[in-house]
Formats: C-alpha cells, sequence, structure tokens
C-alpha cells in the first residue's frame, strides 16, 4: 500500500488548517451528531448558532480543539499511547468518565459480539511499537493501523474513533501523506467494515477501504500522483453544508 500522496508537512498542515472546519463536520457526523457543516462552521468560529444542542456544540468544540493540539504538536509529540491519552483529554473533555484516561472498566460495541479488553498501558505500547516499527509499510499504512488498533482496542470510555483518527493524522500530516476523513455518504460503508475488523479481527478489507475512499490530499503537478483533489470549500458548499 503505497503512499497516496506526496506533500512537505509544511504542505500537509496547509491542507489541515484550510479544511479543518470540514474534517471537524464529517468527524462530528461520523460519531451521530447531526449537526450541518454551517452550523459547524458557526460553533468553530464562537458564532451564535440555533437548533444544536448543547451536547453537539461540545463535541464540535472539542474536535476543534483537539485538532489545534495536533497541530501545535507535529514532530514534537512522540506517537505513543501518551499521544492518544493526550488528544482524548481533548476530544472527550465534559463528555467521558476519566478524559484522557485509559478505561478501566469493560465495555461493549453495538453491531458486533466482539469485547474488547480493558487496557493494558504496556500492552497497548508495544502493540503500537509494532506497528511503527514495520520498514516494509508506508506511512499511509501504518496510519491507518494505528488509527484501526485505537478504535478496536477501545483505549478510552468514549471518543475512540475521533481520537484514533486525530492521532492517524499526526502521522500522515508529518509524513506528507494526506489526511484522513470519513465522507458523510461513506459513514454507513465505513461502520460496516469497521464492525466486519471487530467482529473478526480481519484487517485488509477495512484499511483498503480507508484508502480508496477516506483520503484527502494536494495533487502537485509532476509528482507522479494521480486520483488526487485539494478539498475546497466554495461559497455554495458553505450555504449548503454538503461537500
Amino acid at each position: 500500500m503505497k503512499n497516496k500522496f506526496d506533500m512537505t508537512t509544511e504542505e500537509n498542515i496547509f491542507l489541515a488548517k484550510r479544511n479543518i472546519v470540514d474534517y471537524i463536520w464529517k468527524s462530528a457526523n461520523l460519531e451521530g451528531v447531526n449537526v450541518t457543516f454551517p452550523q459547524t462552521y458557526a460553533i468553530y468560529e464562537k458564532a451564535k448558532v440555533n437548533d444544536v444542542s448543547v451536547n453537539d456544540i461540545l463535541t464540535v468544540v472539542n474536535l476543534k480543539h483537539a485538532w489545534q493540539t495536533l497541530l501545535d504538536g507535529i514532530h514534537k509529540d512522540e506517537l505513543e499511547i501518551s499521544l492518544f491519552c493526550k488528544i482524548n483529554a481533548e476530544v472527550s473533555r465534559d463528555e467521558s468518565l476519566a478524559w484522557g484516561s485509559l478505561r478501566t472498566g469493560e465495555v461493549s460495541i453495538g453491531g458486533t459480539s466482539y469485547i474488547p479488553p480493558i487496557p493494558d498501558h504496556a500492552v497497548a505500547e508495544e502493540k503500537l511499537r509494532q506497528i511503527m516499527a514495520d520498514d516494509g509499510k508506508s506511512a499511509t499504512e501504518k496510519a491507518i493501523e494505528v488509527m484501526a488498533f485505537g478504535m478496536k482496542s477501545q483505549l478510552f470510555w468514549d471518543g475512540n474513533k475521533r481520537t484514533s483518527m486525530l492521532v492517524a493524522n499526526k502521522l500522515m500530516i508529518e509524513n506528507g501523506c494526506g489526511i484522513i476523513s470519513v465522507p458523510v455518504e461513506q459513514i454507513e460503508a465505513f461502520n460496516t467494515v469497521l464492525s466486519y475488523y471487530y467482529t473478526y479481527d480481519k484487517l485488509d478489507e477495512f484499511k483498503q477501504f480507508v484508502y480508496d475512499h477516506c483520503l484527502d490530499g494536494i495533487s502537485f503537478a509532476g509528482r507522479n500522483q494521480s486520483d488526487n483533489e485539494l478539498l475546497d470549500l466554495t461559497d455554495d458548499q458553505l450555504s449548503s453544508g454538503r461537500k
């Protein structure tokens, strides 16, 4: 699985900042938060917004802070379990039990028979180290595996998908590989392949789906990349709330 995009870290940071509201909107919708793009934009800009619950506003604000924390830590924070905790502390602030700390009790996941074990810090750290140490895989493939690991492990009481995707995007950005973001129209299919991975522990289908449908980037002439597109939010998209 080759890198789909070829950017510098600075170019990738530009992409992330330019489209950050879009990524927040999509992440919120992935969690079942019924918020439109214009509403997300208003919340991000601290403007007044109508017909959005306090909890949904909190989800968007927390994602904003989590993205800011992520971008501030590019090439500074190590990709370790401590980073998962740091991001989750922003993602789940005032929404979860013990946000930013590893889960200490049992949970179940809807739609699958898989029951994630209570996380052990040393075991989780070793699994993460193994993913990162595989020199035969591209940064994109490692990032997708890091995301899958975090989601299936259910390291935290809440916010595991948001946290894991953000941590994976640190690796993507640092290596100029683009951004992982699930399009709203692909959410149902994404959850289907994720549930299959949870149940049967077969990762290939999930990785291929993310690679095919959930990567954003900038295509530059002469860099031998294809099918790449820079997300650009137009006035029409802003008014309609659709990509």
